[in-house]
């Protein structure tokens, strides 16, 4: 099986790079889910673009650099918010109903961090309507789809990324499939947490398949926790319920953001907003371990028509109507701000391997990302991304590859099948996510680092002892769910050592031990390389062109 071009990840930023390449070149993409289940869908409250009047991409880019913490490389920032307003006209002609003001145009709501409210949203489900507009599209250019696909390993010849070892969910087997440049789109890797809005399917596979081919992952110790997911479920309660003013409140009734960001208020930054809850919380003013999320003075006809998925969450799975009780919320694990070490094109230190969107650090969120930037990532960096790789394999050749990859990935999977265990694959990936929910959630400290990393290198050894139940071969769930452990694992790695590493405050990344931001040592990305006793940290500076921090 021969392609061009092989998209790994079929959720807006995998699209988004398939639709980009011209109809002369011959894309697939390959997904372990069907493309309109990807996490994309997910996605509420709207994606980010200087269309207003008064609005600018300068001042989009401020807003970005200085919510990221100046972390963000500024090139790529700059990049993303200048061609944010023509991506959302693009995606506009493509089919996708935002919602709209009373004279038409397209409505924009305030997020955090934001000096103008300049997030396009369709309700609280922009995600949904964006990822069915671009499969349509998608269905249009008749790209080749390999659903429920899943990728083991990269194919590298002679300095080269050329195609993937995949194994077949349905049929069963590993299959080489060939390409002259890979994109891997595969999303974030939420799961490493217990509470999380992400899908069960967001286990890092993208990022841990550049990092065993020797590629940097970067700033994977920022973990973005959003501040308002439900209680016990972790599911998403979208930022755009703020943005149409709801109020935080705790147990005595008071909206605490005042002691926290007076001017702001509820639409401080996500970092912010996480870190006063958790304040709240830990000083005893939580609800049952909560806050709550006050919508009721936005009466019943606005929360209906701007937030009808919110109120639907809520009362299945809360037991509660948002138009007559608050709803608790509490932060979870939401977004990593890390990822494979790219380019404003996409490109990877490897010839032929690029990324787009969450799994890829590109890196325009910094320590912290802005709500409404994740979805514009996608749209951007995957039109980049698809853009540069159908460039760059114009003179390219496909020379014959060896088969000593299929044969090892063949083996790893042999010895998972034979194993006689005793462990199994969730109970080392629930162990994983209580390690790392306690010790690298919101408050970090030097101590609950290295408990994490002995807690982490404790269940690496544990599941060389896993044992796959079902010895099948047709859609045998236990065995990828043991490979995405595999990912899991090696990801949460990163993680803990890039924390233990970086002694300072930024953003999404709080350490008691070191509480303030020190730019003069720690104003630098840090590197990622695998190496047999772990992860090897290595350190790269931050690319800084119109906004000095500040």
């Amino acid at each position: 099986m021969t392609h061009d071009i092989l998209v790994v990840g079929a959720g807006l930023a995998g699209m988004r790079a398939a639709i980009a390449v011209p109809p002369d070149l011959n894309v697939a993409l390959l997904s372990k889910v069907h493309p309109i289940r990807s996490h994309s869908v997910a996605a509420q409250g709207g994606i980010n673009a200087a269309i207003g009047a008064e609005d600018s991409w300068e001042a989009h880019a401020y807003d970005t650099a200085k919510g990221g913490l100046y972390l963000g490389d500024q090139d790529a920032i700059e990049a993303m918010c200048k061609e944010a307003p023509q991506d959302i006209l693009e995606l506009e002609r493509m089919g996708v109903i935002f919602s709209r003001t009373a004279e038409g145009r397209i409505a924009q709501r305030p997020f955090g961090g934001a000096g103008y409210p300049r997030t396009c949203y369709a309700a609280d489900r922009t995600g949904h309507a964006l990822l069915h507009a671009m499969y349509e599209q998608l269905m249009k250019r008749r790209c080749k789809v390999y659903e429920e696909w899943y990728v083991t390993a990269l194919l590298v010849e002679e300095g080269r990324c050329c195609g993937v070892v995949a194994w077949d969910m349905i049929h069963g087997g590993l299959q080489m499939l060939r390409a002259k440049a890979v994109i891997l789109a595969t999303g974030g890797s939420g799961r490493i947490f217990s509470t999380s809005t992400n899908a069960v399917i967001n286990t890092g596979d993208g990022m841990a398949l550049a990092y065993r081919a020797g590629i940097a992952l970067e700033d994977m110790e920022f973990v973005q926790f959003h501040p308002t997911t439900l209680k016990d479920t972790g599911i998403l309660i979208t930022e755009g319920a703020r943005g149409e003013g709801g109020y935080l409140l705790n147990t005595l009734g008071e909206r605490f953001m005042k002691r926290y960001a007076p001017e702001q208020m509820e639409l401080a930054t996500r970092s912010t907003v996480s870190l006063a809850i958790g304040q709240e919380i830990q000083e005893g003013r939580g609800v049952d371990g909560c806050v709550l999320l006050d919508l009721r003075h936005l009466g019943r006809a606005k929360i209906l028509e701007r937030l009808p998925q919110i109120r639907e969450l809520a009362m299945e799975f809360a037991g509660l109507d948002p138009i007559e009780t608050p709803i608790p919320i509490r932060p979870g694990a939401h977004y990593q701000m890390g990822g494979v070490r790219t380019n404003a094109w996409g490109e990877t230190e490897l010839p032929g391997l690029f990324a787009a969107g969450e799994c890829a650090c590109v890196s325009v969120h910094g320590a912290n990302r802005l709500g409404g930037n994740s979805l514009l990532e996608t749209i951007v960096f995957g039109r980049r991304t698809g853009t540069k790789a159908a460039e760059s394999i114009r003179t390219v050749q496909l020379s014959p590859v060896s088969e000593t990859i299929l044969k090892s990935e063949q083996q790893r999977i042999d010895k998972l099948l034979s194993n006689p265990g005793p462990e199994r694959a969730w109970q080392i990936r629930d162990d994983l996510g209580k390690t790392m929910s306690l010790n690298l959630g919101i408050f970090r400290t030097k101590q609950s680092i290295q408990e994490a990393l002995s807690a982490v290198q404790a269940l690496k050894r544990r599941a060389e002892d896993m044992c796959v139940q079902d010895k099948g071969r047709v859609f045998n769930t236990d065995l990828i769910h043991a490979l995405e452990l595999q990912c899991l694992l090696e990801i949460a790695e990163t993680i803990v050592v890039g924390a233990l590493g970086r002694e300072e405050s930024r953003g999404a990344h709080y350490r008691g031990d070191f509480p303030t931001r020190n730019d003069t040592a720690w104003l630098r990305h840090s590197l990622s390389y695998r190496r047999p006793e772990g992860p090897h940290l290595a350190y790269a500076p931050v690319t800084i062109t119109r906004f000095p921090p500040a």
